[in-house]
């Protein structure tokens, strides 16, 4: 079995959900909405197949009332992602903070205004 993580970027991977999802972060959104720009590319069963992988890695609900299928962003699972790449945003604004203090101590100093060398003999 996946972990929940892995289902995640590997949805996330397609650029395809990627614009379902901007869709969606715009508001609430039936399957005909988000097929709709993708159907001279695709067809309505690879778009279906899309939408369900966004279902089955928990970024978005799908409901049923009548023949409308509502979709909806589920703002838990990004927070999810999110908690996760917080300690890897953590380590790297740390590493570039070590790294500009490294730079400062290794830059040549300036010279004084007017003490410059080049030129003379």
């Amino acid at each position: 079995m996946q972990d929940t993580l892995s289902q995640t970027f590997g949805a996330l991977a397609d650029p395809t959900r990627r614009a379902m999802l901007a869709r969606l972060s715009k508001g609430e959104a039936n399957v005909s909405d988000l097929a709709a720009p993708f159907l001279k590319e695709m067809s309505l069963p690879a778009i279906t197949k899309h939408i369900k992988v966004l279902e089955k890695a928990g970024l978005i609900t799908k409901t049923k009332e009548a023949q409308y299928r509502p979709c909806k962003i589920n703002k838990e699972a990004f927070k999810d992602v999110a908690d996760w790449m917080e300690q890897y945003r953590v380590f790297w604004e740390e590493s570039f903070d070590r790294l500009e203090a490294y730079l400062k101590t290794v830059s040549p100093k300036k010279k004084a205004k007017g003490k410059s060398n080049v030129g003379k003999k």
